[in-house]
């Protein structure tokens, strides 16, 4: 097939995530304060989109409080650089289940919650972009699910429909992509829609280059899509999404080293792509150019 690269390439900073790595690296933000610094950084830096998760301020564990959304969205949105504000709206279908003879009942780490409760915060704080995590899938440990039957991810896609945000679907696999084309089919999602490529992650989709160009290959032409791969991958990966058609991500969430034995931080992982992009002879293009190319709408702060 011939070379499609991207020349105009926008870059998602994945700021913290929800991940147990709160303890393996001094930069993995926690606070709400500490996670819109760090977007800020990383904003400084080349990124155009920032993508965040809350954490405990205390202990670093996910969390779900509409009041460290809100704290975090104000901060973005009063800070003295523009960014796109993409939130997550993953938390809330976790399955963990007992082992072995014994699935039932289900045990600690279980947060399962509907659709309303899962997208309260994209319906409070009202960023440009939202996540939609676009299928259910074993996710690396042993008894955890990470669940989004096709129900949940109906309602949730006409709730983000309709407040005027802009879903970012999530493929973990092809299977998901399908699910995504049919959503779009359906009426759920509006189209052209906005796809990123997750790779490494267990057990999704590995992050070899044939399965990632199966993934680009499902995604339609007239789609925007981005690309992240975990650990060591991040880099190759954001070369092979924009020699491919997308754009990049890499931040803390997916990645927290920046060379073996160096520990990253959100903004210095955002210059290397930034690097990478250019030497590849693209350009790196900013907030308003995003908004422009995905029809997005920036927001005011919304502290009460």
């Amino acid at each position: 097939m011939p070379l499609a690269m991207n020349r105009e390439v926008f870059i998602t900073a994945a700021i913290t995530g929800s991940g147990s790595t709160q303890d393996r690296s001094p930069h993995v933000p926690r606070s709400p304060k500490e996670i819109a610094d760090s977007a800020i950084a990383a904003a400084k830096a080349g990124a155009a989109v920032v993508h965040c998760h809350v954490r405990d301020p205390e202990t670093g564990a996910p969390s779900r409080k509409l009041e460290y959304y809100r704290e975090v969205t104000d901060r973005i949105r009063s800070a003295d650089i523009d960014m796109v504000l993409n939130l997550t709206a993953g938390m809330g279908g976790d399955m963990v289940f007992g082992s072995g003879e014994t699935p039932l009942p289900t045990i600690a780490g279980t947060d399962m919650v509907g659709p309303s409760e899962r997208v309260a915060h994209v319906a409070e704080c009202l960023p440009e972009i939202c996540t939609l995590d676009c299928g259910t899938m074993n996710f690396a440990e042993a008894d955890y699910v990470m669940t989004n039957t096709p129900g949940m991810l109906t309602a949730m896609g006409k709730m983000m429909t309709a407040l005027g945000v802009k879903p970012e679907i999530e493929a973990f696999d092809t299977g998901h992509l399908w699910y995504a084309k049919q959503l779009v089919k359906d009426g759920v999602l509006d189209s052209p829609a906005l796809v990123q490529l997750c790779m490494g992650v267990p057990w999704g989709a590995p992050d070899d280059l044939n399965t990632f160009m199966a993934m680009v290959n499902n995604v339609p032409d007239d789609w925007t899509f981005s690309a992240f791969g975990l650990g060591r991958n991040q880099m190759p990966l954001a070369a092979a999404s924009v020699l491919a058609g997308g754009n990049v991500r890499v931040g803390l969430e997916d990645n927290l080293m920046l060379d073996r034995g160096v520990l990253a931080t959100n903004e210095s992982l955002v210059e290397r792509a930034v690097n990478i992009v250019e030497n590849l002879g693209a350009k790196i293009i900013g907030p308003e150019d995003v908004r422009k190319k995905l029809g997005l709408t920036k927001q005011a702060p919304v502290s009460k």
